[in-house]
Parts: C-alpha cells; structure tokens; sequence
C-alpha cells in the first residue's frame, strides 16, 4: 500500500522578529501554544530572511530562489514573472489540494485585489490587511465581518480607519486610544476558522493537502484588542536596544531616520518618545503576538481533536521582523540588524521528526521550499537555490551546521522609502557584513563583541583584513546563491 504523503500548514505572520517566543529565552511574553510547537519539534534559533521587505521575503520562500534571481526585488511589482513557479504550484501538480487564507504579497495589492499567478491554490480566502480598502468582495475578512452583521467602522478602534495609501492616513474621529477588533472577530482568528474550515473540506479526500496560514499581524499598526492589551503592563515591558552615541558611526540613511523617524521617516521619530510610549510599542506588539498565539493553538488543538497532528507537518514563521526601535529605528527598510533578519522557524512533524530539537545552525528562509519538496517524496526542482534542511529534521544531519553562511538583500525595496539604496548582508555566525553598493558607507558587527551590533567596525583598522575577506565572500556569495539553473543543462554542447 503506498504510503500517504504528510499534509502541511504553513503559518506565515508578518513582521514578528525572531526573539518573540517564551520558550527560546522573552520572558516578558506568553507564548504557551508556540511554546508546544517547540516541544513537540524543530526550533531553527539561527534562521534567516532572504530581504528584510514583504514581497522579496515572500518570493523567495515561497519559490526555493533568492529575491534577485527571482526578479521580485521590491514591494509594489505589478506582476509576478511567468518564469516564476512556487513550491505550491510544485506540490498541486504532485496530487496536493493546496489552499490560502490571508495574504499572499507576490504582487502589489495597492488599491486592488493583487494579481495571482499561477499559484497552485485552488482554496483562496485573500485578506491582505484587514482594513476595508478594497471593493466587495476584495477582502474575504470583511464579507466574513459582513456575514456576522458587523461593520468594520463601527468594530475597529485604530488610529488608522485605511490602509489604501502608505503611510496610512489617520482617521479625524480618532479617540487617541489605540485599539483593534474584539479578539472574536479579529483577522487572525478569521485566518484560522477559514483554514479550519479547508482542513474539514478535505476529511473525505485521501489526496495530501496544505494550506498557507497568511495573518497580517504582527505588522503595524499595533492595534490588539483591548483584552490582549490588559495581559501585559506596560512598565513590565523591556526597552529597545540603543547606546548612546552609537549612530555616530553608522550609515547615513540610519542617522537621518533617527531622527525623522524609520523607514524613512515612515514611523515616529524614536527621540520623541518617552520610555513609557517605547515599552508600550513593546507591550502592544506582544499583544497582537499573543492573539497569534492563542489562535494558533487553536488550530493546534482541532489537529489533535481530530486525530491530524501526527501526520501533519506544521510550520510556524515570519516573513522578516521589525525594528520595534532597536538603534532608535521602527518598522523596516534598508536595515540589517538582528531585530530585522532574524526571524522565527518552527517546524513539527511527530511521526517523523525529531521533538524538542532547537537547531543553531544557520538556515535561510530560500530553503524551505527546497525542504518541502523532499518532505512530499518529490525531487528538488533544479531551479531551486535552496538547500534542504529534512535531514535536520529527521535527525539524519548535524542540527549544529548547515551552512557557512547566510544572505540577504535590499534593493530599492520601498517605494518612497531609501529608494537609492541597494544593499547586501552577509553572516556567518560570527561576523555580519552589510555593503551598500555604490557607497562608501557599510556596516561590520562582531557578535562575539558585540551581540547587539551597537559598534559598526567598517572603518575600524584592527578589523581591515577580516573586513576585506568578508567582502570578497560576501562578493562570492551575491554571484553564487544567484546562479539561476532553471534552463537546466541537458545535452553536452
């Protein structure tokens, strides 16, 4: 009898940095359904984001390819390239029903439903941001609120009433108290009864499914329920990374934002707000984590109840963080720093991988496509650039190495936003090495030193030689992960 191939759920939040999760060391946060997920799996301590910016991020895990490659070096990209095929379209053309509920980003979704290609979900619940900015219909969230009687307007107590432009423009009527939805009726928890609701679809297939789990938050605005708020105290809440005196070595565009605020002057000016506003950015941002959690051990518990979770890979993970005003920055942009690249990666699978294994090698978010595949008894497509990690997974590799180093990439990657920067990263553990091309300027971290990256060394003449090699790995690294084999080699000559 041929064995059933594992169905997948692969829980994508956005924007959640990597140091989030109660178990793996934030003691200011609750965490206990992700926590589980640790237990009971795979926690990647060291992974990485191929671009610290949506679109990019998501084109490159969702394709096994890096963000150049792919062509998708940017939010806002009218169209996804044809050449382009997702591990999903893989997957449903090997027997896999494969649904979406959320956001998908591979295409800009300003002031339209965003453009699909050839994707390979046949399940398709699109709510991009739950906010009410699309014509009836564009958003699956707000029919849901519509179906229950409820209008957006009169549930949602933000700042920001839309989203249609960025940066969002603030709603008159504002209360000045910063709160969303009732949890009841939140997107998160949409996001998880509409994959309840693919999953009990599916009970009387024997085809192998899986569904991407997309919800919005963490991302800003920071607008959890009231209720998710009363959880945590705001003098609990611990302050951003910041030293005094360490931007004066830093790269230009930082120094401006610094004082214009982030992402370009985007978020708030970091010296304008007292400690009391920094910690409660914190304790608002571990809300809405929090919601994520209870909802997620939702699903958690439905797999149990109906006898799923054994043979069920589930993945928990971020697209890229958020600055949460580390080095006096918000949000995100042509920044590199830990709070940013590094993301969380959590994968379970009992009846075939290994339990309460946290993995510190390093790992890049371009290999888990290359991982699904193997996982479905399919082979790498040759076009992928992404390396599986299964064997970490099944206990067959060292959790302690899996590549010397990881890679990321900003390229003029927000509209309005550091448009002249196109930069790389380069990390291999140790040293962080971030070039900004056609510049001068750069930055070089030691986190043997220096974990917090507060003393760029770029300019430093006892690290000139370390610098000059990472350069040139960094150099080889921008030419090698980028080498596209998708016409793939058949014939001699």
């Amino acid at each position: 009898m041929k064995k059933k191939k594992k169905n997948i759920i692969w829980f994508c939040t956005d924007q959640q940095r990597w140091d989030t999760i109660h178990s793996l060391g934030n003691p200011y946060i609750h965490t206990p359904n992700i926590d589980r997920l640790v237990e009971e799996g795979v926690a990647f301590t060291r992974a990485y984001t191929q671009s610290p910016v949506c679109t990019p991020s998501r084109a490159c895990f969702l394709t096994g390819r890096y963000p150049r490659t792919t062509k998708t070096i940017f939010n806002g990209n009218e169209k996804f390239s044809k050449d382009e095929k997702l591990v999903t379209r893989h997957l449903a053309d090997n027997g896999y029903t494969c649904g979406l509920v959320g956001k998908l980003h591979l295409t800009s979704a300003e002031g339209r439903v965003e453009a699909r290609c050839d994707d390979g979900y046949t399940y398709f619940q699109y709510s991009h941001h739950p906010h009410n900015d699309w014509p009836d219909g564009g958003n699956a969230y707000q029919t849901w609120l519509t179906e229950k009687g409820l209008r957006w307007e009169d549930i949602y107590g933000g700042k920001f009433m839309t989203m249609a432009t960025w940066p969002p423009k603030a709603n008159p009527a504002f209360s000045g108290k910063q709160v969303g939805t009732p949890a009841q009726y939140h997107q998160t928890t949409w996001c998880v009864e509409k994959t309840i609701e693919f999953i009990e679809s599916r009970k009387e297939s024997d085809e192998p499914w899986l569904i991407s789990v997309n919800p919005f938050d963490p991302h800003p605005p920071l607008d959890p329920p009231q209720e998710y708020k009363d959880r945590l105290k705001i003098e609990d809440m611990p302050l951003p990374l910041w030293e005094e005196g360490e931007m004066d070595n830093k790269p230009p565009h930082q120094q401006k934002d610094l004082i214009q605020g982030g992402q370009d002057g985007q978020a708030e000016p970091f010296g304008t707000l007292t400690e009391e506003e920094k910690r409660e950015h914190f304790r608002d941002y571990y809300a809405e984590i929090e919601l994520i959690d209870d909802q997620f051990g939702r699903l958690l518990d439905y797999l149990d109840r109906s006898g799923l979770r054994d043979d069920t890979i589930v993945i928990f993970m971020s697209d890229h963080g958020e600055m949460n005003g580390d080095h006096g920055l918000y949000w995100k942009g042509a920044y590199f720093y830990e709070g940013l690249v590094h993301v969380p990666l959590i994968i379970s699978c009992p009846s075939i991988f290994q339990k309460g294994v946290k993995c510190d090698a390093l790992v890049e978010l371009v290999d888990i496509a290359p991982t699904l595949m193997e996982a479905a008894g399919i082979d790498v497509s040759c076009d992928m650039q992404g390396k599986s990690f299964y064997g970490i997974l099944t206990g067959r590799d060292d959790p302690h190495h899996f590549k010397d180093a990881v890679y990321s990439e900003f390229y003029h990657s927000l509209k309005g936003s550091h448009d002249d920067i196109d930069a790389t990263m380069y990390y291999d553990g140790r040293y962080k090495l971030v070039i900004y091309h056609g510049k001068e300027v750069g930055e070089l971290y030691d986190h043997a030193t220096d974990p917090n990256e507060f003393h760029n060394l770029w300019d430093s003449p006892e690290y000139a030689a370390i610098k000059a090699d990472l350069v040139r790995k960094n150099f080889d690294n921008t030419v090698l992960c980028n080498m596209d084999n998708s016409m793939h080699r058949t014939f001699s000559f």
